[in-house]
């Protein structure tokens, strides 16, 4: 069984369709990233999710449960964190993980060695009796993790969850989510970050204008979007020669001089149809023929250019 499955989802705000048909399935222990430009309707996908917001139509399923029935069951198994959620600064690290540990009806006895384990897991131990308001950032989001794990929830749903973050709390909210994922918790996250999306998930779902525009691995979405493979060659001399040479090469479909490069070396980029062993063959007929090969590299594909072709409406 799939632990979230969407069908079929639209939201409308004053005649404005917030979401637009959204259907798609996140199975038990996936990282699944959902992106999209400012206004594509993700914070309102995961607002419908937590059964803050009905749909207008379609259903959305969590754990077997309906959103729309059965919300209360669909609340036991999430926990919720909002791209900007309040924190209670007249508390203590400590006070505000045993205030929500009593609101999730936790038997008193239990609180005191769960907050300690939660506290261990986000790495705040040594900041329990601290006030919350005396947290940076970064720490605040690790207490905000806390606190979604409180009721030991099987799916987060987390909204920008690095938003605001200097670069080395991003990276500690990366492994720390890893870490969570490590427990067996199914992770869904919306962020504008795209390289933590990249690093972190196993599928992702892209949003623009409210609907869903392609979902998959971002090798799946590379393959799709981006059908050859890009090869970086760089050689000391004979440029127009390597250029003829290569454009003639079997299963090389394009060849690129690279300019701008102010070092001694030639740069080519490849749009290259092959197979590994394809690509060997090349690098050993540029050898055999006494070019020069001092580099010979595929390029991996980023998610910064999936999502840029598919927001630009290459693919529906």
């Amino acid at each position: 069984m799939s632990s979230i499955e969407f069908q079929n989802v639209s939201k409308t705000f004053a005649r404005r369709k917030a979401v637009d048909s959204v259907t798609f399935k996140i199975e038990s222990g996936e990282i699944f990233g959902l992106v999209g430009p400012n206004g594509a309707g993700k914070t309102t996908t995961m607002r419908m999710l937590v059964t803050l917001l009905q749909p207008d139509q379609g259903e959305i399923f969590v754990g077997g449960h309906s959103v729309i029935k059965t919300p209360h069951e669909v609340r036991r198994l999430i926990g919720f964190m909002p791209d900007s959620f309040g924190v209670y600064d007249d508390m203590t690290v400590n006070e505000y993980l045993e205030f929500f540990a009593a609101c999730y009806r936790i038997p008193k006895p239990q609180r005191a060695g769960l907050i300690k384990d939660l506290l261990e897991l986000v790495d705040l131990s040594h900041r329990h009796n601290d006030m919350v308001d005396t947290l940076s950032t970064g720490l605040k989001q690790r207490l905000g993790l806390a606190r979604v794990l409180i009721h030991d929830p099987s799916i987060l749903i987390l909204d920008e969850p690095a938003s605001g973050l200097d670069p080395r709390a991003r990276v500690e909210i990366r492994e720390l989510l890893l870490e969570v994922a490590r427990l067996g918790k199914t992770i869904l996250f919306s962020s504008h970050i795209l390289a933590d999306v990249a690093e972190l998930c196993t599928r992702v779902g892209i949003m623009e204008n409210g609907k869903l525009a392609t979902v998959g691995s971002l090798s799946q979405l590379s393959q799709k979007l981006i059908p050859h493979r890009q090869i970086k060659v760089a050689i000391l001399d004979k440029a127009e020669e390597a250029q003829a040479f290569l454009s003639m090469q079997q299963n090389v479909a394009a060849v690129r001089l690279q300019t701008g490069n102010n070092s001694s070396r030639i740069h080519f980029e490849l749009d290259f149809n092959g197979e590994d062993n394809d690509l060997h063959e090349l690098l050993n007929r540029l050898l055999e023929n006494k070019f020069s090969v001092v580099h010979f590299s595929e390029e991996t594909q980023k998610l910064e250019e999936v999502f840029m072709r598919t927001t630009k409406g290459i693919i529906s």
